[in-house]
């Protein structure tokens, strides 16, 4: 017989696993109480850990979240949720809070009990976050307050106090725009692909419609055209095959010989390659080629750089990867590590923003006809009266229409101080910033697994393929996306102290990342500056190619931008010589100095004196 547990949790635990696979329809479903982020995973459910004293806030949490999960998991399909799924970030995260808030009101409507446990859940969350203290909708997620609203109108229940100060916020905004749209929202909650329609509706509504993508519902004409072309193409060969059996009974000697004719031109069109088929087959004009396009090359900047598998790699949020209350702790942890060096760091960003703010300033433009009357010019007035008003009026300074990206090599060798003081930096450095009206993004880069992961398993098992490019799982994290306020995701910063995280770095397929999310933004200037402490390593990668594989790659990524000059690009390299890859680089040697050189190197882009920012960056003036 099994020993009984002294754990008094251990009863609770149990019946709310039991109840859970009930309410979700699923006994085969599998339930673990963990410290991890809550989530569902297929037939996997994590839950919040309830410890031993069994507090009244724990129970709550644990019984809210499992009616949550257990209730997305009956009423939600993965399939039609990502076929209607926008790409774009706002969207997404607006289509996401939508459909939570659908499969909890479907669920509130068949088991009333559900509202009251995810309503507890809720008013935790809305407490953790501090909703409750916000009183501007600027400093409110929209996301966050569509899908209580979405729950609202679904249930006719009130939001807990800090879920309804923000779904307030927003409220008179959000049905201005799309109230008209809302209203067939209960006839949508049952129907997940209908509601799917209505979420995108009200996105568009929203002033996000260039973030949906492709309509799901309206395939192009063209792929019509060819759909009914292949259907009479097969018609007319089913036709031709039954002309051809007629013709065989008539004759078997004749069939006989067509067919093996037949079978002879079959093996030969088989055998010839992509080429041989554009020189001997032409194809008549208006016909589709028989062949599908190549796919596109891995990589812009040299289409021979190889990826055995892309579908392991991950691109995602630092919310995705811990709960908030790890964040916070991981945060609280990174600011107790550095707090001798927050002093230094903090007076070298004043030290920018006194910069920044004097060039902001002092620049005007003067007598012209219109704008603020200028008063030391009064003087020529009074003597002379038939002298017009002079005005002035001030310039737009050269970086206020600026976006800045950081991307952090997250790399097992940065571990230590090294990774401390890059977060750090990077935490005053965007603050900083963002008081000048200067756009900042920050990005980090490493592998999801040690030695390859899942794209060597899969290399492994089809045989090992003769160089087969890179071997590895890529893991790019955006730790602050360009649009969100500092104090936002100033606790996101703290998930490079996880433990686990960083593992090995492919700095060419980062930095080709990053600079596509650089160019895709609005602003007229972009900056992208690397933070990196060495070459890129993959032992995975670096076993079966080349021992130059990665660097190459990398070299020819920086050619390419640079050779663009549709980002500024700059290098900080800690403890390592990257002035052998970056035109414009510098290398510390101690990790301590990166906060200096970080702001001089910022400082000196922002100069208004093209030889002062040559003299920082290091460029020599051409003879």
């Amino acid at each position: 017989m099994n020993k009984p547990s002294d754990n008094p949790a251990d009863p609770f635990k149990k019946a709310l696993a039991n109840a859970t696979k009930v309410m979700a329809d699923d006994s085969e479903l599998t339930i673990s109480y963990s410290v991890d982020p809550s989530g569902l995973s297929g037939e996997a459910m994590r839950l919040p850990q309830v410890s031993r004293r069994m507090s009244r806030e724990e129970v709550l949490l644990a019984r809210g979240t499992a009616d949550s999960l257990a209730l997305r998991h009956k009423f939600h399909d993965p399939a039609i949720h990502a076929r209607y799924a926008p790409p774009g970030e706002m969207a997404r995260d607006l289509y996401e809070a939508m459909e939570t808030a659908r499969c909890e009101a479907v669920g509130a409507r068949d088991m009333p009990g559900t509202a009251t446990n995810i309503d507890a859940r809720i008013a935790q969350d809305a407490a953790r976050l501090g909703y409750d203290r916000i009183t501007s909708s600027e400093d409110a997620p929209l996301p966050a307050a569509a899908g209580y609203l979405i729950r609202h109108l679904a249930t006719g229940r009130d939001m807990p106090a800090g879920a309804q100060n923000v779904m307030d916020l927003w409220r008179d905004f959000i049905e201005k725009q799309a109230g008209g749209t809302l209203e067939n929202l209960q006839d949508m909650l049952a129907d997940q692909a209908d509601f799917a329609r209505l979420a995108r509706r009200v996105i568009e509504d929203l002033g996000y419609g260039d973030q949906l993508g492709e309509d799901p519902d309206n395939p192009d004409e063209s792929d019509e055209d060819e759909a009914e072309e292949t259907a009479e193409e097969e018609q007319d060969n089913t036709g031709k095959d039954d002309n051809q059996e007629d013709e065989a009974e008539a004759d078997p000697e004749r069939s006989q010989d067509e067919q093996q004719d037949a079978q002879q031109a079959q093996v030969s069109l088989d055998e010839m390659n992509e080429e041989e088929i554009d020189e001997e087959a032409e194809l008549p004009e208006g016909e589709a080629p028989l062949e599908p396009p190549p796919p596109p090359p891995a990589s812009e900047a040299d289409p021979a750089y190889a990826v055995y598998h892309t579908g392991f790699d991950e691109e995602l949020r630092a919310e995705e990867l811990a709960d908030p209350a790890e964040l916070e702790r991981l945060r609280a942890y990174l600011d107790q590590q550095l707090e001798p060096l927050k002093g230094t760091v903090s007076r070298l960003a004043n030290k920018l923003q006194r910069r920044l703010q004097a060039q902001q300033s002092r620049s005007w433009e003067f007598d012209r006809e219109e704008g603020i009357l200028d008063a030391g010019r009064l003087a020529r007035v009074v003597a002379n009266p038939t002298t017009p008003l002079s005005f002035k009026v001030e310039k737009d300074t050269e970086f206020r229409d600026t976006v800045v990206t950081l991307l952090l090599d997250n790399s097992g060798s940065m571990r230590g101080r090294p990774i401390s003081i890059a977060a750090i930096c990077a935490d005053v450095l965007a603050r900083t910033l963002e008081r000048c009206s200067v756009k900042v993004e920050i990005l980090g880069f490493t592998t999801r697994a040690w030695k390859g992961g899942q794209s060597r398993e899969k290399w492994l098992a089809e045989g090992r393929p003769q160089l087969p490019g890179r071997l590895n799982d890529l893991r790019h994290i955006i730790y602050k996306a360009a649009d969100a306020p500092m104090r936002r995701t100033r606790n996101n910063l703290g998930l490079m102290m996880k433990e686990g995280l960083l593992k090995e770095n492919i700095d060419g397929e980062a930095l080709e990342w990053a600079h596509r999310r650089t160019i895709a933004r609005k602003e007229a200037r972009k900056i992208l500056m690397v933070i990196s402490d060495g070459a890129p390593v993959d032992d995975s990668t670096l076993s079966v190619n080349p021992a130059n594989y990665l660097e190459k790659h990398l070299r020819d990524v920086i050619a390419m931008i640079e050779r663009r000059r549709q980002v500024e690009l700059l290098a900080i390299g800690i403890g390592h010589d990257v002035t052998r890859y970056y035109d414009r680089a510098v290398t510390i040697t101690d990790a301590e100095q990166l906060a200096g050189a970080m702001i001089e190197q910022l400082a000196a882009l922002f100069d208004s004196d093209p030889r002062a920012r040559a003299r920082v960056m290091g460029i020599r003036r051409a003879s």
